[in-house]
């Protein structure tokens, strides 16, 4: 019996309670174009995953993330530090990586050096570096560019001071000194002319040994101790000073430090040799020359008598005249003004010299050490006064008259 179909039949109800079979296909293939508009919708979203969809695969759509500014972490050495060698490097460290748009660190004072960075770090390597006692501040840069730290930062530090070990050294390598000495390891000689490993040695000076020189008394080698002042360390810088050309006053500043870390790379070294002048009252007065750790000129001599005496101790020469007028009163009152030849001051008003006398080993000066004329060449005062320079030791040993 064949089944009829009205107009105004809903699509997909059936009529007689029996279901349409076509009716539903339709509804089926309604279904399929929503899936597919959804498909549609996918392959719009995914771009080039859309192979990836049609396979059944899921895909995940990432983001990369804009870099922030890299932010100031750390400084080497750090803030308030102080005692730093002023040859280290300067380390400065960021959260992130470092790129041409980070500022570098400013250094004050600005010495000459090399910037170097590598990954999260900016190492400044110094020249030669900072002197001592110098405050130091480090300043990184406010936001410069994508990749700059937030903020400007400051940190400060201090390098210490030089060594007096060192001092020692230097001294010695440049022959004002009456010993030798001897690193530990090889490695404790430090290259002359690398002004960089010197100026680090200043601060932090290889360890080794001093031996002296054979052939000085023990008045001179009983003054020695390594690292503190010292008559014979006073000595060799006055010494050192008159080479220079600056003031004669044996203190180690930053004149001398300059100088000797310059004349190190230069190799300017002592032409003098080194000397020591022994004065012996007891007994018969006599006066003993040693010059690079020989005795060298025995000669007796005249110290002052009581009214006017030769103070006991070691004094280094400060002043010295082949030929000067010395002027005063006598012990009774009456002026003197006398030509002296080949004078030489250690103690005040009190110098080596040449002065006649009938006679010699006895207190007969008004505190000055006279030394005869005679003897060979050019006579012993000439001899002995060549041989002396600024800084030599004068040990005067007693009784005092």
């Amino acid at each position: 019996m064949a089944e009829n179909f009205t107009a105004s039949e809903s699509p997909g109800i059936a009529t007689g309670g029996v279901r349409r079979p076509p009716l539903m296909n339709i509804v089926v293939a309604a279904g399929a174009v929503v899936v597919i508009a959804v498909a549609l919708v996918v392959v719009a979203v995914s771009g080039p995953a859309h192979k990836a969809a049609a396979a059944g695969l899921s895909t995940v759509v990432s983001h990369k993330k804009k870099a922030g500014p890299v932010t100031f972490v750390s400084v080497a050495p750090g803030s308030g530090t102080a005692g730093v060698n002023g040859a280290d490097p300067v380390t400065v460290t960021y959260s992130g990586p470092v790129t041409a748009g980070t500022p570098l660190p400013v250094l004050s004072p600005a010495i000459p050096g090399t910037w170097h960075t590598t990954g999260d770090t900016a190492v400044f390597t110094p020249q030669t570096g900072w002197t001592e006692d110098t405050h130091v501040k480090v300043t990184i840069p406010a936001p410069a560019g994508a990749t700059a730290t937030t903020a400007a930062v400051s940190t400060t530090f201090t390098t210490g001071h030089y060594s007096s070990r060192r001092l020692d050294q230097l001294l010695d390598q440049l022959g004002y000194l009456p010993l030798t000495w001897t690193p530990d390891t090889p490695a404790g000689q430090v290259p002359a002319g690398d002004p960089r490993a010197q100026l680090a040695a200043a601060y932090q000076p290889p360890s080794g040994i001093f031996t002296f020189t054979p052939g000085y008394p023990a008045a001179l080698t009983s003054m020695w101790s390594p690292g503190t002042s010292n008559q014979i360390i006073t000595g060799a810088i006055r010494t050192f000073e008159y080479d220079q050309d600056l003031t004669i006053d044996g203190d180690s500043g930053p004149h001398v430090w300059a100088r000797l870390l310059t004349a190190i790379a230069k190799g300017q070294k002592s032409t003098h040799g080194y000397t020591y002048v022994w004065v012996t009252q007891a007994g018969t007065e006599h006066l003993d020359l040693y010059h690079n750790g020989h005795l060298t000129i025995t000669t007796p001599i005249n110290t002052g008598i009581p009214a006017a005496n030769t103070q006991d101790g070691t004094y280094p020469v400060y002043l010295r005249y082949t030929v000067t007028q010395m002027k005063g009163l006598n012990p009774d009152g009456t002026p003197y003004n006398d030509t002296v030849y080949w004078a030489s001051y250690f103690n005040g008003g009190d110098a080596v010299h040449a002065f006649p006398r009938p006679g010699y080993g006895y207190y007969q000066s008004l505190g000055c050490v006279e030394l005869p004329y005679n003897g060979p060449g050019p006579g012993v005062a000439e001899n002995v006064y060549n041989l002396i320079t600024y800084g030599t030791l004068v040990t005067v040993t007693g009784p005092v008259a």
